[in-house]
């Protein structure tokens, strides 16, 4: 019973345990409830205050915005004021103005309706005036007017006969003193030295030992050599020599040096030879790239295409004359920009077309035409402007000076390869083939007189008016250039030039 009763007492302690716990939690949180409340009232109070503090706020910044604004408008509509008031009087000066120009059109309407009829009044004037003259002298004004004028061109004729005649005489004296200044201007700056380069065609050797050597056994090495390079190798009876023959100055030039390093080597077979050619091409090659560049730039022509730089490189190993082509050519060029600068040309254009006026020369020993014609076709194929070859496609007069730069290309042309000591040609053969030129020309019937001009390379006959007509002077020309071409030996081409002209002089004593 003791036990029931304590677990009875203990679930009664328990259940009322549980009771007060709940009792003192439901007081807890009715404080707490209280406590919530009153801070929530407050946060309310404080809201309420702010938006009350945040309303004035706004309502105070609004009032200084539209007060703002009011000011902005009114100073506008100020600024709007004024400026229609301009307006306003610019609008009634354009209105006075128009009314003065008006009012000045109408007085210079009426003078030139004065004037005009002034004009028709000493019109009639005139003609009345004329009329009366006309009848008093019995002649009419243009006859008057034709003789007065015959008369005054009688009175005064010798007067400008002589006067003309001075100043024609006196104008072709500066202007060829002017020219002699040019032209002695331009060869004194360049001051160019003139030596011969010619490619050398003669082999020095050794010993002449050494030839049984470049032969071979059964002449293999030798027939090898000329196959390779495509140069005849001649082997004589003079001692330490041999010679090379081949109308290619390149191929020539390539053998020779080959041949050279050959002997050099000392062992010649055809392995060799081949190995030898190859190098020596190579060496051309580097060579003909370097002059071409050199001669660009000793001739201030920029901007050229590296192959056009290859061809004229290869003019290094040409000669005409015993004067080297390329020498020549910067040369042409230097004079060239000379004279157009002295005579107000284009000087680039100039020098381009200088430097490439033998540059048909390079291959023309290879593709069929003239040098002129090939250079044209060179210049084209790389795109050179046509100024430049313009320029340098009237240097023989094989096509049309169309250009100042032209014609000082043909005059440099002519003063670097005619000049005394440019080209090789021994003083007795130069003279003798001048007098020839001219004795052949001289024993034509009609010839007045002949001259050998252009060192040797063009005759120009002066013919007789009265004795030859002008058909008879073309076939003269003809005659002249036939006799030539079968009793006189000579290079390249001449030219023969026949004039006929009438002159009448009269003298004023």
């Amino acid at each position: 019973m003791s036990l029931k009763l304590v677990l009875a007492l203990l679930a009664l302690a328990g259940v009322a345990g549980i009771a007060i716990g709940y009792f003192l939690r439901m007081l807890i949180l009715l404080g707490k409830r209280g406590s919530m409340e009153l801070q929530i009232r407050k946060m309310m109070l404080d809201a309420e205050e702010r938006a009350k503090k945040v309303l004035e706020d706004a309502e105070e910044r609004a009032k200084q915005k539209e007060g703002q604004l009011t000011n902005e408008f009114k100073e506008r509509e100020r600024d709007l004021k004024t400026t229609e008031e301009r307006l306003v009087r610019k609008e009634e000066m354009l209105d006075k103005r128009q009314t003065n120009q008006d009012h000045e059109q109408e007085i210079i309407g009426k003078k030139n309706d004065e004037l005009q009829k002034s004009r028709e009044e000493v019109a009639r004037l005139i003609e009345t005036q004329q009329e009366k003259l006309e009848k008093v002298a019995n002649l009419t004004a243009d006859e008057a007017k034709a003789e007065l004028i015959s008369s005054v061109e009688k009175q005064y004729e010798t007067d400008l006969e002589g006067r003309m005649r001075k100043l024609e005489i006196a104008s072709d004296e500066k202007l060829e003193k002017r020219a002699n200044e040019i032209l002695t201007s331009a060869v004194h700056r360049l001051g160019n030295s003139v030596v011969s380069d010619v490619l050398a065609t003669t082999i020095s050797l050794p010993s002449d030992e050494i030839k049984g050597k470049i032969i071979g056994k059964e002449g293999r090495n030798i027939r090898s050599f000329e196959r390779a390079t495509g140069v005849d190798v001649i082997i004589d009876d003079t001692p330490g020599t041999l010679t090379l023959s081949s109308y290619d100055p390149i191929r020539r030039q390539i053998a020779r040096i080959a041949l050279e390093n050959l002997i050099l080597d000392g062992r010649i077979q055809p392995a060799k030879i081949e190995e030898a050619v190859q190098k020596a091409e190579a060496e051309i090659t580097n060579i003909i790239k370097k002059k071409g560049a050199e001669a660009a730039y000793a001739a201030k022509v920029p901007n050229i295409d590296p192959k056009l730089l290859m061809i004229l490189g290869r003019l290094y190993f040409r000669t005409s004359y015993g004067q080297n082509v390329l020498d020549h050519s910067v040369e042409v060029a230097h004079l060239a920009g000379m004279l157009a600068e002295e005579l107000g040309a284009d000087p680039a254009v100039a020098r381009a077309g200088a430097l490439f006026h033998d540059i048909g020369k390079a291959v023309d020993h290879e593709v069929p035409g003239t040098h002129v014609e090939i250079g044209r076709r060179i210049l084209q194929k790389f795109g050179v402007g046509e100024p430049v070859i313009k320029a340098m496609q009237a240097h023989h007069e094989e096509y049309p000076y169309e250009t100042p730069e032209s014609m000082i290309v043909q005059v440099a042309d002519a003063v670097s390869g005619a000049r005394p000591g440019a080209r090789r040609d021994s003083v007795e053969n130069y003279i003798k083939r001048l007098e020839d030129l001219e004795a052949i020309a001289n024993n034509e019937p009609g010839v007045e007189k002949s001259y050998a001009i252009s060192a040797g390379r063009e005759v120009r006959v002066i013919v007789k008016p009265e004795a030859l007509s002008d058909l008879e002077s073309r076939q003269l020309a003809r005659t002249i250039a036939d006799k030539i071409e079968k009793e006189l030996q000579y290079p390249g081409e001449i030219k023969v030039s026949v004039i006929r002209e009438t002159r009448v002089i009269e003298y004023a004593k």
